[in-house]
């Protein structure tokens, strides 16, 4: 059976059972995972990245996620994640069938300290991303980093010329602050101009340590970022959102299973006393420990896109189970405790 067969059979099945997920200020609705395509191409042979997404639409999942500096710190890996991308869509036939974002705007990698917020940055990185996904229009496009020291006017009149002239659909940011996110939603509002629709910022159950070591210019989830969250009902999608299958591996290997990264990032008192109540939940409800990390984020009371990043058919399997899982409230809150 053809990919587009087995998608339509598969589309018509989480249609009928699995709530879908709709993101306020846009039409786009969807299924409430994204895939992320960091190594697609480079560490992950374009070969086995087909069938990782091929996996991915033919459980039910409909929104790719990738960006264009992604695989730049390799010698030879510049717009490698976009190009395999859009290779599949070309190869597959299912634009129509899946949604695509795209992030731009950031930092050069040698120079992490200068921003690329500009009008002629952005721009130039939109005509690139187009060029190697193949795509004539990009769903939804993210401004990879932020410059607080910018102001948000000129970044938002350039975001609305190029929905204006039809190259993105809608747009959102990745790793800002609720200050920023709040401030060009006003300056939106008073100039009758469109604002971000969605946020993505690092998040998951496992709470990181402050001495990880984690990249100083991403955005975590904080409390007084879930307040934000919960507040506004703005849109979110986290990365990172299985903290580098830490309750997985925990669970399945115990302590000696972590890598040091992983281990330096997420062991700690708060996470050991996650790890029993997500094998209670998950004894619970009879479904896998990703099911319940991934349905932790999804089950949130605002809409909550968790990114899956996958090197293999399996493991896109394993999480695609989560968009079954509903947890109440009280799960949730269980959860979280500690």
């Amino acid at each position: 059976m053809a990919i587009q067969e087995v998608y339509n059979s598969q589309q018509n099945r989480w249609k009928t059972h699995m709530k879908l997920t709709d993101m306020p200020g846009s039409n786009l609705r969807f299924a409430p995972l994204a895939l992320g395509t960091a190594e697609f191409g480079s560490a992950i042979t374009m070969e086995r990245s087909f069938q990782i997404m091929d996996r991915f639409v033919e459980g039910g999942g409909t929104w790719i996620d990738t960006a264009r500096v992604y695989a730049d710190w390799l010698p030879d890996g510049h717009g490698k994640s976009e190009i395999t991308v859009g290779r599949w869509l070309g190869d597959r036939g299912l634009r129509k069938d899946v949604l695509i974002s795209t992030k731009g705007a950031h930092p050069d990698m040698s120079t992490m300290q200068v921003s690329r917020l500009g009008e002629q940055d952005i721009i130039s990185d939109v005509e690139e991303s187009l060029n190697c996904l193949g795509v004539d229009t990009i769903d939804l496009y993210w401004l990879h980093r932020d410059d607080e020291s910018l102001p948000v006017d000129g970044i938002l009149n350039t975001m609305n010329e190029l929905v204006n002239t039809g190259k993105i659909r809608y747009f959102g940011c990745s790793n800002w602050r609720p200050n920023r996110i709040r401030a060009a939603a006003e300056y939106a509002s008073n100039h009758e101009l469109r604002s971000f629709v969605a946020s993505q910022i690092q998040w998951s159950l496992a709470e990181l340590n402050e001495d990880s070591g984690s990249d100083p210019t991403t955005v975590n989830m904080d409390k007084d970022g879930l307040e934000f969250y919960k507040e506004t009902g703005l849109s979110m999608f986290a990365f990172t959102s299985q903290a580098k299958g830490f309750f997985q591996k925990l669970h399945a290997g115990g302590i000696e299973s972590l890598k040091d990264a992983v281990k330096n990032s997420y062991y700690n008192e708060v996470n050991r006393g996650r790890m029993e109540r997500v094998m209670e939940v998950s004894r619970q409800m009879n479904i896998s420990i990703s099911s319940v990390v991934l349905g932790y984020l999804i089950s949130q009371p605002f809409p909550v896109v968790p990114i899956i990043g996958s090197s293999s058919v399996e493991q896109v399997e394993e999480a695609m189970e989560a968009l079954d899982v509903r947890l109440t409230p009280g799960q949730v809150d269980y959860l979280e405790q500690g």
